[in-house]
């Protein structure tokens, strides 16, 4: 999993399951997660109800919603995900309160309980945490020792940012177990960790948002011992461990924005001692996967600096030894990277903006060839090998906001590709929705990428509402999961558009160097772009469009808000990044370092601030007639600090006031809805809990009907026999 390694780190992004490399918990699938995959105590919180406003004239029409929306995600309850995961003797599964398993052979057999979520937050040795406030342990992520001796599990509990992994002794595969599974330690702040042995694993752990350190856990007959293994000194990078598809090589990434350095763990021999890939330089990406004692790398060494497969023998493995593969062809970016037997295979979208895959046989890479996939297919989940699958399968999953995940396996020996959609309960059909690529002219002469769904001919779409979606930030791509939200918004007639604007990285590396510090205005262009073309294309009207946006990804709504307000209807932010100057010019917050990267210094560089005055959303408010803005903030986000939004919040309020004050009586207008939603805790990306995250979704809904004065949908009566 080679690209989303490089771009994960502590930046002000949301993107459902990315950020935590969550490989277990998919709350966003089904309702009926919630009660499987979590422990939960029986408190409340109200303690920042008062910071929220204007929420009460939604109330009943979010009742409504609630149960509309429960019935959709209960539509999709059993569309498919990864989060079993295998072992050489049992397959394990998240139930009720905790990881069971079950024996392969015995498939009759009771589930046995390895991991007891109550167990883990009871007893004496509770933390200040789990002390004086509602709290819910949700399981992130779930790894095996090789000859599954032990588990491992990462933990999260509500509305912190800090995780808990508990290493398991699973015990005798002969039943009755004369040793049953126990835990038998605990670590905090554990980010990622991966099994070198039964007996050693490495982990990184995450402080406040920096992840510097490695440690080693080695378990003993008589106990344990942890070693520190590496420290990254630079305050921009961020340190993650990975294991190689083949569990050979365990590697200790270290990213920055622009630069990249790779440590490696030779799992096979005794001694477990990294040694260093390519040292760190300046505007060099890399990472590294493992093929029969030779390196797999993807680099930013091709043309145009955008990314490339090398390869170069493990005991040679500095770059001046590195070998070039394959390189695409131009326009077509390189989103992730694998390697399946004797092929590379690449995830890459096309110029034309789908999803292809791009497979390499290593012996030949001169014959490498594409794999198209559905037309209408937006994201892609791989899946993680099982600990006993010894074959050369790429298995993965395909999705769109509004088509749920289908499983695909691809062989790439034989360039087959199978749809195992009809060995379980096959979703609904796609054809009942449209998916629609364009491209918008920006101001600079460049096209933009805008993925239109609708359920009808694009002809009739001039009276559709319009949900526009955006981010733009630190070369992410927009993101485009399946969400059974938005199908129901499909499903009720409404369009649906992302604008994969620069700054992201749907296009590759280049498009997001081409908005980033003083180039970011780019973004706000694109985004305007974009919106003028879904007008001139027949699509919805400024009277029926909202924008919608997270985190850094407000940026250019904000500020296109400031300069067209009269081209949307209503807006709708969740953990809003909007006074990037102020955040940028306050050294003391935990981003600003590693963001000067991505947003500029506006303190040491005078054309960094004058680059920022000009777009950021606080700094440019002006008293004229605003969208109404549904605004969803946490307050103890310490990427997006509450105060950023609070003090945005006025200074909007007031400036609307100004306006309505000053404008004559002949020619008012009612003034805009400006709704605060303030909810404890510091999850940046939404909460874990299903009824919370329900909560704040319907209020969504229920603000795109009020705000755009339409009619709530009615269910579909049932015909009468």
């Amino acid at each position: 999993m080679a690209v989303l390694s490089l771009l994960r780190s502590s930046a002000r992004f949301v993107t459902t399951s990315r950020f935590q490399d969550i490989d277990i918990c998919k709350w966003t699938r089904c309702l009926t997660l919630s009660a499987q995959r979590c422990y939960t105590s029986d408190t409340s919180d109200s303690s920042v109800d008062h910071l929220s406003s204007g929420l009460e004239k939604y109330k009943d029409l979010q009742k409504y919603f609630n149960r509309r929306l429960k019935a959709t995600y209960r539509r999709f309850s059993n569309i498919p995900d990864h989060s079993v995961v295998c072992g050489c003797h049992h397959v394990y599964f998240i139930k009720g309160d905790g990881i069971y398993r079950m024996d392969k052979r015995q498939r009759e057999s009771e589930p046995e309980q390895v991991l007891d979520l109550g167990q883990v937050s009871g007893g004496e040795e509770k933390t200040g945490l789990e002390k004086d406030e509602s709290f819910q342990w949700t399981i992130q992520r779930i790894r095996l020792s090789p000859q599954e001796e032990h588990l491992a599990a990462t933990l999260k509990i509500t509305h912190r940012e800090e995780l808990r992994c508990v290493v398991v002794r699973l015990g005798k595969r002969n039943p009755p177990p004369l040793d049953p599974p126990h835990v038998i330690l605990t670590l905090d702040k554990v980010f990622s960790f991966e099994w070198a042995t039964d007996e050693v694993l490495f982990y990184s752990i995450l402080e406040g948002l920096r992840c510097s350190r490695v440690f080693r856990l080695d378990l003993t007959s008589s106990g344990s011992r942890i070693t520190s293994v590496h420290e990254e000194t630079q305050p921009d990078v961020f340190v993650e461990v990975a294991l190689s598809r083949d569990r050979q090589i365990l590697t200790i990434n270290c990213n920055s924005r622009t630069s990249s350095e790779v440590l490696l763990i030779d799992v096979t021999t005794s001694s477990l001692e990294p040694f260093l890939v390519q040292p760190r330089q300046l505007d060099l990406l890399y990472h590294v996967e493992h093929w029969r004692r030779w390196l797999i790398i993807l680099a930013n060494t091709g043309p145009e600096q955008e990314y490339q497969v090398v390869k170069v023998p493990v005991s040679e493995s500095s770059m001046v030894s590195w070998e070039p593969l394959f390189s695409p062809s131009p326009g077509t970016a390189v989103k992730d990277m694998d390697v399946i037997g004797d092929h590379c295979v690449l995830v890459a979208r096309t110029p034309a903006s789908e999803l292809v895959l791009i497979v390499i046989p290593m012996t030949q890479p001169k014959e490498a060839y594409t794999v198209q996939l559905p037309s209408w297919a937006c994201a892609i989940e791989n899946k993680r090998p099982d600990l006993a699958d010894q074959r050369s399968v790429f298995e993965f999953l395909i999705s769109s906001p509004v088509h749920p995940p289908v499983p695909y396996c691809l062989y790439p020996e034989d360039g087959l590709l199978l749809s195992g959609a009809e060995d379980g309960p096959s979703p609904e059909k796609h054809s009942n929705y449209i998916t629609t690529r364009l491209e918008a002219c920006s101001q600079d002469g460049t096209f933009v990428p805008v993925t239109l769904f609708h359920a009808v001919a694009v002809e009739c779409l001039r009276q559709a509402p319009l949900l526009v979606h955006v981010y733009g930030a630190y070369g992410r791509d927009v993101n485009m999961e399946f969400c059974p939200e938005k199908r129901l918004l499909l499903e009720q007639g409404w369009a649906l558009a992302y604008c994969h604007i620069r700054g992201g990285g749907e296009r590759g590396l280049s498009w997001q160097r081409q908005a980033r510090v003083e180039g970011k205005q780019r973004g706000v262009e694109d985004l305007q772009a974009c919106l003028h073309h879904l007008f001139s294309f027949g699509v919805s009207s400024p009277s029926l469009t909202v924008f919608t946006a997270s985190s850094a990804g407000a940026v250019p709504v904000g500020a296109l808000c400031n300069r067209h307000p009269h081209k949307m209807q209503a807006v709708i932010l969740q953990a809003p990044f909007l006074d990037v100057l102020g955040a940028m010019e306050d050294p003391s917050l935990p981003l600003t370092l590693e963001d000067r990267e991505e947003w500029g210094d506006p303190v040491g560089n005078p054309k960094h601030r004058h680059a920022i005055a000009s777009y950021c959303p606080l700094h440019n408010i002006t008293p004229q007639r605003y969208p109404s803005m549904l605004l969803t903030a946490y307050c103890d986000d310490t990427r997006v600090p509450l105060a950023g939004v609070l003090k945005y919040t006025e200074q909007l309020k007031k400036a609307i006031h100004t306006h309505l004050t000053i404008k004559p009586k002949s020619e008012c207008e009612p003034a805009p809805n400006i709704v605060l939603n303030i909810q404890p805790g510091a999850n940046h990306l939404g909460p874990e809990d299903f009824e919370l995250m329900l909560e704040e979704e319907t209020l969504k809904l229920a603000f795109l009907y009020t705000e755009l004065g339409l009619d709530p949908p009615r269910p579909p009566r049932k015909r009468k026999r």
